[in-house]
């Protein structure tokens, strides 16, 4: 028998469900940190799914027809890098060893960046039940724009592995909610009731029925021992033959099943067996093998899968052939969309505002924009948190999506913020489809973890948050944002997109567009805001940051810049005309984004903001956090450090000082006058 051969007699099944436990206990060991439970429970499913039912081609990780499956328990991660490994991905054993480590391709949590076969990066718990509801949704929403009879080009599954901990999460009720009602047939779920969590038992927090709970959603339940690999095979076939339903089979399973005293534990849930239970653990497995072995004759059992995916991509590839064939037009607009491109004349498109129509609220401009560019992006497909008349973010004539109609393209995500995040990231990771969602900038708390890992993964998630400010009046403190806009600054690779007037905020939209590598969130007013001819595209917006005010500068340098974001641009503006009837020569620059300002050369930045002026005032009705990066030691900040009030819009000004002659008495006394 040669060292990797099993022993005689031994189940070649079961042999493949304890390699998939000893690689995951033993990296986990080596790492002397992660999460050994999961893995080693789940194993049997894992195994039955990766085997017998998920379509994948380990050497085209990105093929668009591939099936999807999401890893929510994200803190298993070691399960899904013992499959990737096993079932030919480009995961080697010498990254199995390097689990955890610096720079390695098996981070503790699964990250959509780092290795190839992991959808989605997960870890927060609820995150994946969420994005897999939004790739359940993509798949139906692409199925219905490109295939045709004789071609069904989009046709895949989308699978979950859930845990008791992300049923606890609210985002999972939100987004299966939501699921149920659209009625997401291709949508399966494994829910891996262990009844284990950190601190013990569930039963110390979560005793509901959850199968009930599902059949209230309107989901399709089953119920199984979750280490019987042949219901768990038979549950799968059910649940890929419900087509009307999303299903959801809920396997009872022993964590660290394997393990003689950890078995069935907590302590099993978050730290390594430790050497002496991995031993205890090898004998009563049977496992004679030498760390980080993977049995001669276990391999091809994981082969043979990726070799039928090959198959079944190529067989695809011809299909797509035949389609552009065909369907030459659709065929080019799924070129384009799988890419991510953009047509070339989008730009052309956009609306340009002229400074003599009436002032109008940059959420109205918002809306307006999106009805420009409707017909040449018809991947852009969205809606809002219930606030679609508010959020301006209805598509005209784009239809209401709905389980009947996966043609239109209005989402509905109803009160659900933090879903309508994590299922915007599932519609973005999936590919083909362009999501916005829209909320008032006070709820975006709601969905910032959701917000956060789009950064995290760089998908160009495009978020429309209104009611940006005091001044949407009298609603009140409740719904008067103050910390949010420094909050979203904080968050690296979030584009936060702030428009002066309805010209910039069509620069914005085609900013956010045009961004490929991360999401933006585009923060606007409720009020009427003045237009101006110096902000329109192609004049400054789209560098984040310019100066759209100025007057002969008779030192070669203003005395003083006014800097500004949003509605304050107006304040700053009606200031900088009071300090020249004063003798004053002021600049009034409007940063629109942050982040692509500091972006800029050097050179351009000093342009904008002359080092040389240092005489600075900033002014932005929020938090004045993060400002001293622009002002300078002897500049000033003009923001909110209070929580506001519920007053009519101009009172609150008034009250608080954001007033074009409090603004210029502050620049005064800057300059000693």
């Amino acid at each position: 028998m040669s060292q990797t051969a099993a022993p005689r007699g031994r189940n070649l099944e079961e042999l493949a469900v304890n390699t998939i436990r000893m690689l995951s206990a033993e990296a986990v060991q080596r790492a002397n940190s992660g999460h050994p439970g999961l893995p080693m429970g789940c194993a049997d499913f894992a195994y039955v799914l990766f085997t017998k039912h998920l379509k994948f081609d380990p050497k085209s990780p990105h093929w668009p027809d591939r099936d999807r499956f999401v890893l929510s328990a994200g803190h298993g991660s070691m399960l899904l890098y013992s499959l990737l490994h096993l079932a030919g991905y480009d995961l080697s054993m010498e990254d199995l060893k390097s689990f955890r480590q610096w720079g390695s391709k098996t981070p503790g949590h699964p990250e959509h960046h780092d290795t190839p076969g992991v959808e989605t990066t997960t870890g927060p718990l609820g995150q994946g039940v969420a994005n897999s509801v939004g790739m359940a949704l993509a798949e139906r929403l692409l199925a219905a724009r490109f295939n045709r009879p004789g071609f069904s080009i989009v046709d895949h599954f989308t699978y979950a592995l859930v845990s008791d901990g992300d049923l606890m999460e609210g985002i999972s009720h939100e987004a299966a909610s939501l699921a149920g009602h659209l009625k997401l047939g291709k949508l399966i779920f494994f829910y891996d009731q262990n009844h284990i969590t950190i601190e013990g038992h569930t039963e110390l927090a979560f005793t509901e029925d959850v199968g009930r709970r599902f059949e209230a959603y309107g989901w399709h339940v089953q119920a199984i021992d979750g280490h019987d690999r042949a219901a768990v095979d038979a549950a799968l076939r059910r649940a890929r033959d419900e087509t009307a339903r999303p299903s959801i089979i809920i396997g009872r399973t022993t964590i660290a099943k394997g393990s003689p005293n950890k078995a069935g534990t907590h302590d099993a849930h978050g730290s390594p067996l430790g050497a002496d239970e991995l031993a205890l653990t090898r004998k009563n497995l049977g496992w004679e093998f030498p760390e980080f072995t993977v049995p001669d004759e276990v391999r091809p059992l994981f082969a043979s899968p990726g070799q039928e995916g090959a198959r079944r991509h190529a067989e695809w590839d011809r299909l797509v052939a035949a389609y552009r064939a065909a369907h030459p037009g659709l065929a080019a607009l799924w070129d384009r969309t799988q890419k991510g491109e953009l047509p070339a004349d989008l730009a052309k498109k956009a609306p340009v505002f002229k400074p003599e129509e009436k002032p109008i609220a940059t959420r109205a401009a918002s809306g307006k924009v999106l009805q420009a560019l409707k017909d040449a992006v018809p991947e852009l497909i969205g809606g809002s948190a219930d606030l679609a008349p508010s959020n301006n973010t209805f598509i005209a004539g784009g239809g209401d999506v709905s389980a009947a109609d996966f043609a239109a393209r209005n989402l509905h995500f109803g009160v659900r913020e933090h879903g309508m995040g994590g299922l915007m990231n599932g519609l973005c990771l999936h590919g083909g489809i362009r999501p916005y969602g829209g909320t008032f900038l006070i709820f975006s708390d709601y969905m910032r973890p959701s917000v956060r890992l789009a950064a995290l993964m760089r998908q160009p998630c495009i978020y429309v948050f209104t009611h940006d400010s005091v001044f949407l009046g009298e609603d009140g403190p409740t719904h008067q944002p103050i910390e949010h806009l420094a909050s979203l600054r904080a968050i690296p690779g979030l584009e936060v997109l702030r428009p002066a007037d309805a010209n910039e905020t069509a620069a914005a939209w085609l900013l956010a567009l045009e961004r490929r590598d991360g999401p933006s969130a585009l923060v606007l007013t409720r009020q009427n805001l003045p237009i101006y001819a110096e902000s329109a595209h192609g004049k400054g917006a789209e560098r984040g940051g310019y100066v759209i005010e100025w007057e002969a500068e008779p030192r070669g340098r203003p005395e003083i810049i006014l800097i500004a974001t949003g509605s304050e641009v107006s304040v700053a503006r009606e200031a900088a005309k009071i300090l020249r009837g004063r003798g004053v020569h002021p600049r009034v620059v409007s940063l629109l984004s942050w982040e692509r300002f500091e972006a800029q050369p050097r050179q351009y930045r000093d342009e904008v903001l002359p080092p040389a002026c240092e005489r600075r005032l900033a002014v932005e009705a929020a938090s004045p956090f993060g400002w001293e990066r622009y002002i300078g030691p002897r500049g000033r900040i003009w923001g909110i450090q209070r929580f506001g009030a519920s007053a009519p819009a101009k009172t609150i000004a008034e009250k608080l000082g954001f007033t074009g002659e409090n603004i210029a008495r502050v620049a005064g006394e800057l300059i000693g006058q």
